[in-house]
Parts: structure tokens; sequence; C-alpha cells
């Protein structure tokens, strides 16, 4: 099948500044593609990268795009390089919106909806209670977390490993005082403790019966990781250590039995993701990489459906759209008049 192929690539502010050890990110930059087969048809995916995680930049998925014809074959698309997981993402997510049954969504050129493909879960009563929501680091969190538990939240995401020790330690005792019994609370460092940092932070999860410790040590501990794992009775999670389909299955036959955080729009060819999952049964949390209503609703989808194969039920990692302004009804039309 041939299908004709326009890319239109995008950027938009976070509200505030989002803080992780990695530094901090100002704004969201992406590709939005569509394909259009032969009787008229149309498919969206979105490219999303997140370089320091291990996926392409963005520059480099532009200079793909803009190197493929304007018309291409699927066979192109379930051959894009294992070293552009972003773009392998978008390309498959946008024949898979093509070629599968019809989701509620609005037709005609750019006007796809920005109605989830679950409403049930970000609408109704307890609907955002099957996400975690992120919230701001620092002191801030003591003051947003109250807005998102009135939205539905019933988990909540706290990054650490950005200040001092000794004042997030402060700061993260005053949330747990200030949070309902109820809540579940997840840290992530990024990769931006030490051993005795990790050490140190774990002791202190222990007592608070905190849901998990998200990547504490870099991508090039992993025997750290483990040995850490193996010590307390907080779960430990992957994160940028199994960004990709690649580094996940690494990962897996080196003995990690924790908690592995998939973010499909930087895993790379859900064809792959797919397969993995059906031979291998893991603890699971998908995640967002904060890409547009475009990324999320194809995210979203794959998440569903592979979380039937997860040890466990986690709520998903995509509690952050407040951290944008809302997008508009028309936005995938504005910014398709501006190509």
């Amino acid at each position: 099948m041939i299908y004709r192929l326009a890319f239109c690539p995008y950027q938009k502010q976070f509200k505030r500044p989002l803080s992780t050890s990695h530094g901090n990110w100002y704004h969201r930059e992406g590709i939005i593609i569509r394909l259009t087969d032969e009787i008229g048809n149309i498919g969206w995916g979105e490219i999303a990268p997140i370089p320091w995680f291990g996926s392409e930049s963005c520059e480099e998925a532009v200079n793909f795009c803009g190197n493929l014809p304007e018309e291409i074959t699927t066979e192109m698309i379930f051959s894009i390089p294992f070293k552009l997981p972003a773009c392998q993402f978008g390309f498959e997510s946008a024949w898979e919106d093509l070629t599968s049954p019809p989701t509620p969504l609005l037709q005609g050129e750019g006007s796809k909806s920005i109605t989830p493909p679950f409403p049930r879960r970000e609408g109704g009563s307890g609907g955002l209670g099957q996400f975690a929501g992120l919230l701001p680091t620092g002191i801030a969190a003591l003051e947003e977390w109250e807005n998102l538990w009135q939205q539905g939240y019933r988990t909540f995401k706290w990054k650490i490993g950005i200040a001092s020790i000794e004042e997030e330690i402060d700061i993260f005792q005053q949330l747990v005082d200030r949070l309902p019994s109820s809540a579940k609370l997840r840290l992530d460092a990024n990769g931006g403790l030490n051993w005795q940092s990790a050490n140190e932070w774990l002791k202190i999860c222990d007592k608070f019966a905190i849901e998990f410790l998200e990547q504490p040590l870099p991508v090039n501990e992993f025997d750290a990781m483990l040995d850490l794992s193996q010590h307390y009775s907080t779960p430990l999670a992957l994160d940028e250590s199994v960004a990709t389909i690649t580094q996940l299955q690494t990962y897996y036959q080196q003995g990690w039995q924790g908690i592995f955080v998939i973010k499909p729009c930087i895993a790379g060819s859900p064809k792959l993701l797919r397969q993995f999952f059906q031979q291998h049964q893991i603890d699971a949390v998908f995640s967002s990489v904060f890409e547009t209503t475009i990324g999320r609703e194809s995210a979203l989808n794959l998440a569903t459906e592979l979380s039937h194969f997860s040890q466990r039920n986690r709520a998903m990692g995509f509690g952050v759209k407040h951290w944008f302004i809302e997008e508009e009804t028309n936005w995938l039309d504005n910014l398709w008049k501006t190509r």
C-alpha cells in the first residue's frame, strides 16, 4: 500500500518549567505526521522525542521525515531504524490510525478529536484516579496536590534529586503529612541520586509506604540498582534505563524483577512492544512524554491494550495535561496552516 506523507513540526510551552535532574524543560517540541491513502482516508501520528532519555532529537526526526519521499509504503513504515524510536512510534501509530477500525474521531482533514479514546479514564466519577498526577518540584507541591485531588487524582508523582536532599526530605515529610491516607505517592529521581542519597531516600520511603521510587541511580549503574532493590521494601522502577524496546529487552534478560516504566511514544515500534508483552509478563507502568493529544491518544490506546498483560494494575503516568495551556479544539487545523 502507498501513502502520501505530510508532516509539521510543533512547539508548545509549559505553563512553568519542568525541573528534573536532567535540567529545566521549557517547551515540548515534536512533529505531527499525516498519512493519506489512495482513497483519501487520513491517519495521524506524533513524533515526540526526549533525547536525554536516549531517543533521537527533534532535529534528527525532522531530518528523517524531510528525507523521505512524498509517497511511502507500508514496508518503509515498518523498517525505520531502531536509533529513531520516536519516529517508529509516530509512523506506526499513524498507520494504525489509518488502517484500524475508527475510534470516536471527527472526520475530515485536520479535524482529529481532542477527546481521549477512553473518556471513562478522564471523565466521570473517579476517572482521573486511573492516572498519576505530576506535582511540581519543590515546595510548590504542597499547594498543588490539593488542586489535583479535587480534580479526582488519587495517585501523585513528585520529582526529587533536584535540590539538596535535606531540603527535599523536609518538603517530602510535609507533603506526606498533608496527603489523605488513601492517596498514593511515587517518587522519581530521574537518575539524579548517588548510592548514599539513594539509600537515605529508600530508608525514608520504607517508613512512609511510598508506592515506588523511580530510577534512583543513573542508567550505567544497573548492578547497584539491583543491589538496592534487594535491601528495601519500597519497590524500584526503571525508567531512563528502559526507555526503548531494546533497553527493555536487555534489562529484562539481565534479571530485573522490579517495575518497568514504559513511555510508548519513545519506546519504539508498537508492533514490537506488543510482541514483548505477549511473551513476558512484567510489572509495567505506562507514562506520558508530554505529547499532544495526537500522541496521547495513540499512547493510551496502546497502554490500555498492553496493561492487560501487566502483573499489576497501576495508575498510568498520564496526569500531565495541567502542565500545558489546554489545547483549542482547532489546534491541529491551525498548526497545519503554518506548514
